[in-house]
């Protein structure tokens, strides 16, 4: 029988909280509305809304320009395919808890002033 009391869990250490929940949510399509609404304060939440945003601009966009040129269909599936990969990259970089911007596009999320 071992007398020694097994030793308490260590506490995490000690930093920012990162709303995970609110960042996943900026990258589901016109979700980015709900997170930027219940986090506009979290730097972390704004980081990931605004490159949400800009992949929901670039769904809508896709949308509205395969409407009438439709036959070029396979190429619009393939966008989307990108922006799907895209939109799992930063989720993979939320749940991480890193804002690192998407590659290639990343850079024009800066021109967003929320």
């Amino acid at each position: 029988m071992d007398t020694n009391p097994s030793p308490a869990p260590t506490p995490a250490p000690a930093g920012p909280a990162k709303n995970t929940a609110m960042g996943i949510l900026a990258y589901i399509g016109p979700l980015v509305i709900v997170s930027y609404l219940a986090a506009k304060d979290d730097a972390f939440v704004k980081f990931h809304v605004k490159q949400g945003l800009l992949l929901f601009i670039a769904e809508v966009a896709v949308w509205f320009i395969s409407s009438p040129l439709w036959r070029l269909g396979l190429l619009w599936n393939i966008i989307n395919l990108v922006i799907l990969v895209f939109a799992i990259i930063g989720i993979i970089n939320v749940v991480q808890g890193k804002e690192k911007e998407l590659p290639g596009i990343g850079q024009f999320s800066k021109h967003f002033p929320i």
